[in-house]
């Protein structure tokens, strides 16, 4: 038997997991530590299940990545599980890729990706806060680059797109009770009104607009779950769920680019719904409005109706941060400041502008702060990275939405998928000008499942940028370099 087979054979699990558990027996002796030993004893099991399919650990590794959920539920902090679902997430993806468990293919929004990781990889090097910049490079985003491939190659079927979509809008929920239960009790408050959580551990999702920016993400899946025919019941009561209680969430932030994202969403799934352009304007106009009130936008502290003026405080304090980001990317306008290095320069150029207000902001914008960070060539790959997912999103639910007015058998769950992808990115685009999203989760996550649900349309036979299935297959290092784009 093959050592591919034996890894994956139930015989060899029993085995892998007696011999596992001997392994915990012995540690159990010498360490006597309750919470390790608890860990150990579910990592056998993990490893099982892993093993047979790595998918359900990659999707773990990113939800509790991006939503953070150890840092919303602290007690889950000692187990360290985001460091031990990335250690089992890139052993196992190892093993599967080794033994060609895992069939790879190729688009061209990776290979712009690939162009701009190497980017801002080459870019640290040449970065004034070289330390910040290699420590956010290792901790987070060779970390995002690789499980961009990982989702991209493993969502290759409908149960595993829908598993990916109510997985994230379960994410999505559990980090909003969190939210919300801190908003009615007064807890980590920002200006008074606006929720964070985990703000005193410094966690990122103690910003209300970071917040915010990461709950958009899951909405995008409950609203398609809930509108989507043929997903399962319990699939459009979490959507139900999710929606409600990730809105409610949102406007505790009250944060505007959140409101201008849920706008966004709901825009684009009720250009699919209501097919009369002024009612749907009357109808988002009214839904804007109310929102706005909902949030009490009007109230907060900053950028509130009590701030006199067409320029408020909040919105004089983004302008000056994108100005000084500008004139970082002129001063470095090959590889930029360097990644996590905005922050850093923000007194000089700053004070240089007249603007400093005595502490270092952040820039408050996905795009200044790839501009900055990654110099003018390094901005301009992020906008192919940015605008060639957002249009392969359009396209694969253009060809999906003409292929079943053509009779054509197209699963639930993968026009589900394909429904929330422009969404996402949309969002995303439109809540990103407000917010720095550059070098994080929101936009990767999109373009893994744009890549992974428009090969998979191409493997049913729908043409979405005149490619057959033999021509997506992986070809080498011409390929990932998009010197060879369409392998014979």
């Amino acid at each position: 038997m093959k050592l591919a087979e034996a890894i994956t054979h139930p015989v060899g699990q029993v085995v892998f997991a007696l011999a596992m558990t001997l392994a915990i027996a012995g540690l159990w002796w010498a360490v006597k530590d309750p919470i390790i030993v608890v860990g150990l004893c579910l990592a056998p099991i993990a490893a099982m299940i892993a093993l047979r399919d790595p998918f359900p650990l990659c999707l773990g590794f990113i939800i509790f990545s991006f939503f953070r959920i150890h840092e919303a539920y602290p007690f889950l902090e000692p187990f360290k599980i985001p460091k031990m679902l990335a250690l089992g997430t890139i052993s196992v993806l190892a093993v599967h890729f080794f033994f060609r468990r895992i069939k790879p293919y190729w688009r061209p929004e990776l290979k712009w990706l690939c162009w701009f990781f190497a980017h801002v990889t080459v870019g640290m090097f040449f970065s004034a806060g070289r330390p910040q910049a290699i420590a956010y490079w290792t901790d987070t985003f060779v970390k995002i680059f690789i499980m961009v491939f990982a989702i991209a190659w493993l969502t290759t079927t409908p149960k595993r797109f829908i598993i990916a979509a109510a997985g994230f809008t379960l994410a999505g929920i559990a980090t909003s009770v969190v939210a919300i239960s801190n908003a009615l009790q007064g807890i980590g408050m920002v200006e008074g009104t606006r929720v964070t959580i985990g703000r005193a551990n410094g966690s990122v999702l103690g910003d209300p607009n970071d917040l915010s920016l990461v709950l958009l993400f899951p909405l995008a899946f409950a609203v398609t779950l809930l509108v989507t025919k043929g997903v399962g019941f319990l699939n459009r009561a979490l959507g139900v769920v999710g929606f409600g209680v990730i809105v409610w969430a949102i406007l505790c932030t009250q944060s505007r680019g959140g409101l201008l994202g849920i706008l966004s969403i709901m825009g684009l799934f009720g250009l699919r719904v209501i097919k009369s352009k002024v009612v749907l304007l009357t109808i988002g106009g009214v839904g804007a409005i109310g929102l706005f009130a909902a949030a009490g936008i009007s109230g907060r502290s900053s950028g509130g109706a009590g701030e006199a003026g067409m320029v408020d405080e909040s919105a004089q304090g983004r302008f000056n941060a994108w100005e000084a980001a500008f004139w970082m990317a002129v001063d470095h306008p090959i590889f930029g400041v360097g990644l996590e290095n905005y922050r850093l320069n923000y007194y000089t150029y700053s004070s240089m502008l007249g603007t400093f207000e005595g502490i270092a902001k952040a820039v408050h914008s996905t795009w200044f702060a790839a501009l900055s960070e990654s110099g003018f060539i390094g901005f301009w790959l992020f906008m192919m990275v940015t605008v060639g997912t957002l249009k392969a999103s359009f396209k694969v639910l253009k060809r999906m939405d003409m292929a079943l007015a053509g009779g054509m058998a197209v699963p639930p769950a993968a026009f589900a998928i394909a429904a929330a992808m422009p969404a996402g990115m949309v969002s995303f685009i439109a809540s990103g000008s407000f917010l720095t999203q550059a070098f994080t989760w929101p936009l990767y996550i999109n373009v893994a499942l744009t890549v992974a649900v428009a090969h998979y349309a191409t493997t049913l036979g729908i043409d979405v940028d005149g490619r057959t299935p033999e021509q997506v297959k992986a070809g080498g290092w011409m390929v990932l370099l998009g010197l060879r784009a369409k392998p014979a």
